[in-house]
């Protein structure tokens, strides 16, 4: 019998995600250069650098900021250690607000790395493709399959495939990138296919269900799609290269970032090491995670002691049983009273015990560590 898929987290509402390659081979170089410098402007509130422990010559970077309204919004930046094509290195980027994110606040992305950089950084995790700039689609029938099954597969971007309806002059070659709110401009990707290209571009969406009308436009659904996700709904008819807005589509991106994502693996464990590894902490936060690990301890300590005292008391009783039954075969003429005493007395030492047991589990109860308070550098609750 077939596995069943199993059941993936989405992103949470709070959580602003994003994955790409720094076309260089020294990323930490220009984030701790940036960090630095927007830490001097009081951009950012503060900043920290950790070794990468699953990643040899990885880094990982952690910033603090705020958003309107004094919205406090956590961010973590790690780069891996290998060299891919080009000697690019891969980067994930997970920040998580205090609200749920609101497309319109700063991009996490330009709090690590520097808008304009002689090393391009916006490389998609898909190799070859670009965040903030128009990609023509490769000529080759296919190259140009592959390249968008590997974008509908494997990037965490949202996918735009845009037909030209007719060859477009400069005012059509504006990429769509710059019209969109600052939180998804370095999360989607423009596919742009020449006139030309109609039919080898349809033949190749063939396999992930959508196809992009003549001089129109559609938005992947992804793997997996999207919950709610409908080829009708995020599929546009005509898409005016000239130079003015293209709100209708503009619209249809902005709805498709807000439903809910299905994580791939590597998604959800960056949002996993942002919540339980994070490090940077303010002093109120240290405070409050060293409390929490004294009442941890005290409860500990307190249950200790409690089961050395029943264990006592325990003994003491065995001795007492031992006793009573050594004089009770050994004096047959023992009057009432004084076997009376000596069974009060052994109904006494029992009677402690049992108290003491009594006392100790709701004291475990209420002492005991909470468990999902996690590890060392994980603040208890919300994120500040």
């Amino acid at each position: 019998m077939p596995k069943l898929p199993s059941t993936r987290a989405t992103a949470p509402e709070t959580v602003w995600l994003a994955g790409g390659r720094h076309a260089g081979p020294a990323p930490q170089e220009v984030l701790r250069e940036h960090l630095r410098k927007l830490k001097a402007d009081e951009t950012i509130h503060d900043f920290l650098e950790t070794e990468n422990s699953s990643e040899p010559d990885g880094h990982v970077f952690e910033a603090r900021w705020q958003v309107a309204d004094a919205i406090t919004v956590r961010a973590r930046l790690t780069t891996d250690g290998r060299e891919h094509a080009d000697e690019e290195r891969r980067w994930t980027l997970a920040a998580e607000a205090e609200r749920p994110w609101d497309p319109a606040w700063p991009s996490p992305a330009t709090m690590f790395w520097p808008e304009e950089s002689e090393i391009p950084w916006d490389h998609d995790l898909v190799g070859g493709l670009r965040l903030r700039d128009i990609n023509p689609l490769p000529q080759e029938d296919k190259a140009l399959r592959r390249l968008l099954r590997e974008a509908a597969h494997h990037s965490w971007s949202i996918n735009v495939v845009v037909h030209e309806a007719m060859t477009t002059d400069h005012r059509g070659r504006l990429p769509l990138a710059r019209l969109l709110p600052p939180g998804l401009r370095h999360r989607v990707v423009e596919h742009r296919a020449a006139p030309e290209q109609f039919q080898a571009v349809n033949w190749a969406l063939y396999d992930l269900g959508v196809r992009v009308p003549r001089g129109g436009a559609v938005i992947l659904p992804g793997s997996p799609a999207r919950l709610g996700y409908e080829e009708r709904d995020f599929t546009v008819r005509s898409v005016f290269l000239d130079g003015s807005e293209p709100t209708e589509l503009l619209e249809k991106v902005v709805r498709y970032a807000a439903l809910p994502w299905p994580l791939p693996e590597a998604a959800a464990d960056a949002v996993t090491g942002l919540r339980e590894d994070w490090h940077l902490l303010t002093l109120e936060e240290a405070r409050t995670l060293v409390a929490v690990y004294a009442e941890a301890l005290d409860a500990m300590t307190k249950s200790r002691d409690q089961y050395r005292e029943a264990t006592e008391l325990a003994h003491a009783a065995l001795a007492s049983i031992k006793d009573f039954r050594g004089t009770a075969s050994g004096a047959p003429e023992m009057s009432g009273s004084q076997d009376g005493r000596r069974l009060n007395q052994l109904t006494r030492t029992f009677q402690r015990v049992a108290d003491t047991v009594r006392a100790r589990r709701p004291a475990m109860r209420d002492d005991a560590p909470d468990r999902g308070a996690g590890g060392p550098g994980t603040e208890p609750g919300a994120p500040e």
